[in-house]
């Protein structure tokens, strides 16, 4: 264990919470509980700020894989605060392999995305030709937050329709992206369901992602019962 790797474990031991580790293990089931320290987000966020500003920041940045899921959480955190668009692809597509559950993929949201949305599209159709199922799950989320309101084309919802892939946590990114593309997008998403253009298992989680949805109006949503 480099001096990095020291100072950081040392720091997040220190903010700690037993219960919340308690409680937070059992929403990742792809985690071994021995490897959750348990401590709360915005903590951690305030830390990776602090941190990204330390003499240990690129050390610990380098340092792949992590042992604790805070770890990768916090490596997480300061590839989002990346302000150099092409640095910030690469320390993702070197970080990404070793991401290995939802939440970590799921909390990653670089600033710096933005402002670079055309180069970020290329690279998001990249994510989505991966094997890797964090990778894959992150590029649905990627084209989910910065596609789906006025940067919209009718080509996303059918490369996302197109990806087959048996994973549960894809398969789930895929039915959040449709549902969300339901309440944003609503006519050129609609087809997709209609003629059954996902696996059985992801239409129906679709489905019922966007009856939960506040966004759909009711009559909507009951069209789409019926589907």
């Amino acid at each position: 264990m480099n001096s990095a790797e020291n100072y950081v474990r040392q720091k997040l031991f220190e903010m700690q919470d037993s219960d919340y580790r308690d409680f937070h293990s059992r929403l990742m089931p792809t985690v071994d509980k021995d490897f959750i320290i348990g401590v709360r987000t915005p903590e951690l966020r305030k830390f990776a700020k602090n941190f990204s500003k330390s003499s240990f920041s690129l050390e610990f940045l380098e340092t792949l894989p992590h042992k604790y899921y805070e770890e990768n959480n916090l490596h997480a955190f300061m590839i989002e605060q990346i302000s150099d668009y092409n640095k910030c692809i690469a320390e993702l597509n070197r970080f990404l392999p070793y991401v290995d559950n939802w939440a970590t993929c799921d909390m990653m949201r670089p600033k710096v995305f933005k402002k670079h949305l055309p180069e970020l599209l290329d690279q998001i159709k990249i994510w989505l030709k991966s094997d890797d199922v964090y990778t894959l799950r992150f590029g649905v989320e990627m084209l989910m937050c910065h596609y789906l309101d006025g940067n919209f084309s009718e080509e996303y919802p059918r490369l996302v329709s197109e990806i087959r892939n048996d994973e549960y946590y894809v398969r789930m990114m895929v039915a959040w992206y449709f549902a969300t593309a339901l309440a944003k997008q609503y006519d050129a998403v609609i087809p997709y369901l209609e003629k059954k253009k996902l696996d059985s298992d992801t239409h129906k989680k679709a489905v019922r992602k966007a009856l939960e949805s506040y966004r759909i109006s009711d009559d909507k949503k009951a069209y789409l019962r019926t589907l």
